[in-house]
């Protein structure tokens, strides 16, 4: 069964899975749609804090 990502702890915790499978741009990208989909500006400034580097997504 696929995986379903609806909320932020989703997000992190697929982004967590990513670092330690040696991941990091996927694990960043991830982080970042769940600091997305946090209300709370300073847990998502948290989450990205976690995942250090540039934002990778490409904006239209």
């Amino acid at each position: 069964m696929p995986q379903t990502y609806n909320r932020a702890t989703d997000y992190l915790n697929a982004a967590r899975e990513m670092a330690d499978s040696g991941r990091p741009t996927l694990a960043r990208l991830l982080a970042e749609e769940a600091a997305d989909r946090t209300p709370n500006p300073n847990e998502a400034a948290r989450i990205l804090d976690e995942f250090p580097g540039h934002s990778l997504r490409r904006e239209n």
